[in-house]
């Protein structure tokens, strides 16, 4: 019986020092959370280089409508590359959705990609983007240079190329609108030049 007592209070010890030992990790990787920044859009140096002009094209949508990008407009504009058999492009669709929608008082979003049309018509319709524009053009993915997807490419009203980069998750989306309005190339950029800063007042 007293050996059975003592086994109980051993397991209640181990079981409080592992309880201790959880509840430290946590505080640790709630500290190490605060402490990273978080990761922007992985910007690529291939294609036109942020802050110059992108060409301009004039593409004709899946649904018939005369798409123009680049140039002079009203709005911004998102130029999301993806293609139907790009999982992780299927998965940011619904971000990609909500971010329009809150965006729409200053951006455009347009679906781009290439190759067979029967396929992405398919695409279009299952996956219900009838919102958006959907142009088909090697050549608009040929001058920015997109070699993986998803991609994404942020044009301010004036057609100049204010941001972009591999885009897998909402963080890396939201990270090129933040780009944008604060005036720098990424937030990576801006992280940088922060910490520069920094380093320049503690000299």
């Amino acid at each position: 019986m007293t050996s059975m007592a003592v086994s109980n209070a051993l397991l209640w010890v181990l079981m409080l020092g592992v309880i201790v030992a959880l509840w430290a990790l946590a505080r640790q990787v709630g500290i190490l959370y605060e402490r990273v920044a978080p990761m922007g859009a992985l910007i690529t140096d291939a294609g036109p280089k942020l802050g110059d002009a992108s060409p301009a094209f004039d593409l004709p949508s899946l649904a018939g409508q005369a798409i123009g990008i680049g140039g002079e407009r009203p709005r911004s504009q998102l130029i999301f590359f993806l293609s139907p058999t790009c999982p992780v492009c299927k998965k940011l669709l619904p971000i990609l959705r909500s971010a329009s929608q809150a965006e729409k008082s200053w951006l455009d979003v347009i679906l781009a990609s290439d190759g067979d049309s029967t396929q992405h018509l398919a695409f279009y319709r299952d996956q219900k983007l009838q919102s958006f524009p959907y142009v088909l053009s090697a050549d608009l993915g040929m001058t920015y240079r997109v070699s993986r997807l998803p991609y994404a490419v942020l044009l301010d009203e004036h057609g100049v190329i204010r941001a972009k980069g591999l885009i897998n998750n909402r963080e890396q989306l939201e990270s090129l609108f933040n780009a944008k309005e604060i005036g720098v190339a990424s937030v990576q950029d801006y992280l940088q030049r922060g910490a520069h800063a920094h380093s320049g007042e503690s000299a």
